[in-house]
């Protein structure tokens, strides 16, 4: 029989609690219409906290080394940056002409920036705090990644309905796909293995071969009982092993679960009002999307594929970035 003392047990004790401390997560959710970041503790499952922000906040990302937040202004023509500890403005960045959606690059030197009135991108370079180069695009520019090799920049136009594939050393347009209309949001797989791209108006997801920029394939969306222009594809959200996408569907009030391999639509989730981006928890047990009808934000379990809370953030939610606790 094995006995504990009690300052064994206190310290078996004290490690769990550490470990299940590790595992809460902060997200970012920017409310558009009400100039704010809402801070959701993913533990506590609450909103703890409201950073005001300048005009119009959409696209949000924390900084790779997660000490701060980014937030694009797209009434105010920046990006405003803020502390992740304190919460407190740290500056902005140059981010052009109505900034809607940005990506940072891998190594987290840069940031891409889709001017949406401008047909341009801006590039940032995050240390000089300042735009080092442009990138002329098509007509409203928005959704925006980058390759995981560091490549290609991706960017699509909505009016064009155009996915562009940028070189990122020479920030040239080294390829152009015609896709759905009003393509929305891009994301590529882990391993580059696949581009995603999200079409609102065309109401469908195009999957495409990144080595040949060619279309692989096109994901259609029913639901029983929704007209088929309600169903309006944005965010897209791919698990690291490319097993599982997430699509959110807009005003269908939906977020569409997509197999990974075969491209078949698993599930459809019912959320908030109309879902519009979403972020995973960095250990991908929660999906946490943001409904900008119904100013709130759900839950996602990824294992269980359910929706487990629906927790009321500011006016207009719109994207969602996480950062440590």
């Amino acid at each position: 029989m094995v006995v504990l003392r009690r300052s064994a047990i206190l310290g078996v004790s004290l490690l769990l609690l550490s470990a299940d401390t590790a595992l809460a997560y902060r997200a970012y959710v920017s409310n558009e219409k009400g100039n704010s970041i809402s801070v959701v503790d993913t533990d506590k499952m609450e909103t703890v906290a409201t950073i005001k922000t300048g005009q119009r906040p959409r696209g949000i990302e924390v900084s790779r080394d997660g000490k701060l937040i980014y937030v694009a202004l797209g009434d105010d023509d920046k990006i405003q940056v803020f502390d992740t500890k304190t919460l407190n403005d740290v500056g902005e960045l140059p981010s052009g002409p109505d900034p809607e959606q940005f990506t940072l690059d891998p190594a987290g030197k840069l940031l891409y920036v889709a001017n949406e009135n401008d047909a341009m991108v801006t590039v940032i370079d995050l240390e000089k705090r300042a735009a080092v180069g442009e990138v002329s695009v098509g007509i409203e520019p928005e959704g925006m990644v980058v390759s995981p090799d560091s490549r290609t920049l991706i960017c699509t136009s909505e009016t064009t309905s155009m996915v562009h594939f940028i070189d990122t050393a020479s920030r040239q347009i080294v390829g152009n796909l015609l896709v759905g209309s009003r393509p929305r949001f891009s994301a590529y797989k882990t391993d580059g293995s696949e581009l995603w791209v999200s079409s609102e108006i065309g109401g469908d997801l195009a999957i495409i071969d990144p080595a040949t920029r060619q279309l692989k394939q096109t994901v259609k969306f029913e639901i029983p009982g929704l007209r088929s222009e309600a169903i309006q594809p944005v965010g897209i959200n791919l698990t690291r092993d490319g097993k599982l996408g997430f699509v959110d569907l807009g005003p269908a009030n939906r977020v569409a679960v997509v197999d990974g391999v075969t491209h078949a639509v698993v599930k459809y989730l019912l959320v908030g009002q109309r879902v519009w981006h979403g972020a995973f928890t960095p250990d991908e047990k929660y999906l946490v999307v943001a409904n900008g009808v119904s100013n709130d934000v759900s839950i996602i379990d990824v294992a269980r594929l359910q929706v487990i809370k629906s927790i009321q953030v500011g006016e207009l939610p719109w994207g969602v970035a996480f950062g440590p606790n």
